[in-house]
């Protein structure tokens, strides 16, 4: 049995969570900025579908990419270099948003719902969350959008429309983060995709220990405002 939150509710203690689905706290309706923002404060994050109450989450272990062991291939190195590209930075945080929801092959459904949406769009109005754009020629082809939380990212989503789109896009903000002093990227759950460029699974109580010095310190500046054309000479 799991925690129902009313309005005002605290989040249970995390180790309350169940081991199977893994991490699963507590439930509710509330979806509104003030509860987003205390829950990835705690290290809790939602994750439903449409039709279902707001599910909160807290896995054991958690995926995380230490900003300094990001692993990058000799062919994405040679993309990096010799593509021409350019990312960006909250140009257009809802487009990329509804990119990450649409429908693929590999996934016709998402849990990125009208309400997630809009919930997150908010936090973008707010300062709080953020997305990192690949455009090439002009096209959007692939970016990401997370919260960002003192000197803490947390990472929610990505998606690529030309090979590498999101991968671009992934690096450049690492090297940001990396630069800017944010020692670690939270990846929620495992993916080949994020295991490939260097994140890992560390305890929850690892990931507990590093995220509260990280939400209270200062944020970087001008963190958010850069834009990188990547123009190969000839």
């Amino acid at each position: 049995m799991i925690a129902w939150l009313r309005p005002g509710d605290p989040f249970p203690p995390l180790d309350t969570a169940m081991t199977d689905p893994n991490g699963l706290l507590a439930a509710g309706l509330e979806l509104h900025p003030a509860r987003l923002l205390d829950a990835y404060r705690q290290g809790i994050f939602p994750w439903f579908s449409d039709g279902e109450p707001v599910l909160w989450w807290s896995p054991a272990p958690r995926m995380v990419l230490f900003t300094d062991e990001l692993r990058v291939t000799r062919s994405l190195a040679k993309t990096l270099a010799h593509r021409r590209y350019s990312i960006t930075v909250d140009t257009d945080f809802p487009r990329v948003m509804r990119e990450c929801a649409a429908p693929t092959p590999a996934r016709p459904s998402s849990w990125i719902t009208g309400d997630i949406i809009a919930a997150y769009t908010e936090l973008h109005r707010m300062g709080h969350a953020h997305s990192v754009e690949t455009r090439i020629d002009g096209e959007l082809v692939g970016g990401l959008y997370g919260i960002m939380l003192g000197r803490m990212f947390f990472g929610e989503s990505m998606f690529s429309r030309a090979s590498d789109g999101s991968k671009l896009a992934f690096v450049h903000l690492v090297r940001r983060l990396a630069a800017a002093g944010v020692p670690m990227i939270d990846c929620q759950m495992k993916t080949a995709h994020l295991a490939s460029l260097g994140g890992r699974e560390i305890s929850r109580d690892a990931f507990v220990a590093r995220l509260k010095p990280a939400v209270d310190a200062p944020a970087p500046a001008g963190l958010w405002n850069w834009r990188h054309d990547n123009e190969p000479s000839r």
